[in-house]
């Protein structure tokens, strides 16, 4: 039995509403936290539809012959092309204020990023290479114990959503350095669990090399630009 998109889009869909509540109760997220939330879940759908389309079209997949195929779990999302697609749908709602509406998100969208990850389970895609690790795991009728790799991303991105969180909430770090910290922390955790996934070419580690490099001409640029940190949104509704 194939499993759709769904499931996984639904465990992340719940850290990132914990943290984007979380962090509006605490006066630091830009605009209001029903904002945030309406941008936040259209960047999701963007990225995850454009990953799909992406995805099927690299496996010779015709997505107009085939639009079932959108939601059905046959060869995963592209994360390059799902990132694009994402920033790019933040950068157009939030276009009135870009930074502080990408700096409220950036924790909550490790945080989701971390649920994806672990939406694993549901469609049962966790194992990678070999390992003869303690916690390894086999898959069922297999003797081969292999990594729990998206566990692994998972884990790192939701330590990492935490640690930004409340880094926002007490260190209050100049405008734009949260966002760039974030596609720097997502890029780097892909990059470093990549080799533990089963692949047929290194194709995606250009994507997250690149996002590195992205995130770090972005984090140069932010700590440069001016002193003022970024003010908290007065709304909280």
């Amino acid at each position: 039995m194939e499993f759709s998109l769904l499931g996984a889009v639904f465990v992340a869909v719940i850290p990132l509403y914990l943290v984007i509540y979380w962090e509006a109760k605490r006066g630091n997220a830009a605009s209001c936290a029903r904002s945030l939330w309406d941008v936040a879940l259209a960047a999701m759908v963007a990225g995850i539809f454009v990953g799909r389309l992406a995805a099927m079209i690299g496996d010779g997949v015709n997505p107009l012959q085939n639009p079932a195929d959108i939601l059905i779990v046959r060869g995963g999302v592209a994360t390059g092309p799902a990132t694009i697609a994402a920033l790019a749908t933040v950068a157009w709602l939030g276009r009135t204020e870009v930074l502080a509406y990408a700096d409220g998100l950036a924790a909550a969208a490790l945080a989701g990023l971390g649920g994806w990850h672990a939406g694993c389970v549901v469609r049962e895609s966790c194992l990678g290479t070999p390992s003869d690790l303690p916690w390894a795991v086999a898959q069922g009728g297999s003797s081969i114990t292999r990594h729990p790799v998206e566990i692994y991303a998972a884990i790192a991105l939701f330590i990492a959503a935490g640690a930004l969180a409340f880094w926002r909430a007490r260190g209050r770090p100049r405008p734009g350095v949260p966002a760039a910290s974030a596609l720097l922390i997502a890029a780097f955790v892909r990059l470093l669990t990549e080799p533990m996934r089963p692949s047929l070419g290194t194709g995606q580690r250009w994507w997250y090399a690149a996002g590195i490099a992205v995130a770090i001409v972005a984090l140069v640029v932010s700590m440069r630009r001016g002193d003022q940190p970024d003010q908290p949104a007065s709304d909280t509704r």
